[in-house]
């Protein structure tokens, strides 16, 4: 039996009040129903690493980074086979404690899919837009399906609509989106395996 694929969703922002576990929780949960797939969700607040301080970059570092939350952080990023990115817009990008986050993995988020919610102006387009261009540089492959929410979801959500009736109007396009990560996360992790010597 094929080992699962682990599909973990990053929750981009952590200020207080914020609206982007909602849609983790949810696409998660999308996640779990999925056959050979196992999902996690990383919440940015568990790892509070500090602005990126390094005397090497995480390139060309000549040994792992010794800071706790950094460390377990990479651990997480490392075991992944996929990421779905919950995006929050904020004036016209997305949030600096999420590029914090990508900035200090390099390796580990090497031939691994990635795809996209984004929330807030624009349906967090411009954000998203954005991070496209980031994870290509990490040598990660964003695929085209994504998840745009208008700014009155967000409002919806903060006056306490039911998760399930908030994202309703989404499991069409998510189901989209999932089925195109797992295709892409499934052929990148082969391209992963180490080819055995002849």
């Amino acid at each position: 039996m094929s080992e699962s694929l682990k599909i973990k969703v990053i929750i981009g922002s952590t200020r207080k009040n914020r609206f982007g576990d909602k849609p983790a929780r949810w696409v998660a949960s999308l996640l779990e129903r999925k056959e050979g797939v196992e999902t996690e969700i990383l919440d940015l607040r568990d790892y509070p690493m500090p602005f990126f301080d390094e005397a090497e970059t995480p390139n060309y570092k000549s040994a792992p980074y010794t800071e706790p939350h950094v460390a377990a952080w990479t651990k997480k990023i490392a075991e992944a086979d996929g990421f779905i990115i919950i995006a929050a817009e904020y004036n016209h990008g997305y949030t600096a404690v999420l590029k914090n986050a990508l900035d200090y993995v390099a390796h580990e988020w090497r031939d691994k899919a990635v795809g996209f919610v984004g929330y807030g102006s624009a349906l967090g387009s411009r954000a998203i837009e954005q991070l496209r261009g980031v994870v290509v540089e990490l040598q990660m492959a964003p695929i085209r399906y994504a998840v745009h929410m208008p700014f009155e979801v967000v409002m919806a959500g903060n006056k306490g609509t039911p998760e399930s009736e908030l994202f309703s109007a989404f499991d069409e396009r998510a189901g989209g989106m999932l089925d195109q990560l797992i295709a892409w996360s499934k052929a990148l992790k082969t391209l992963r395996m180490p080819t055995n010597a002849a």
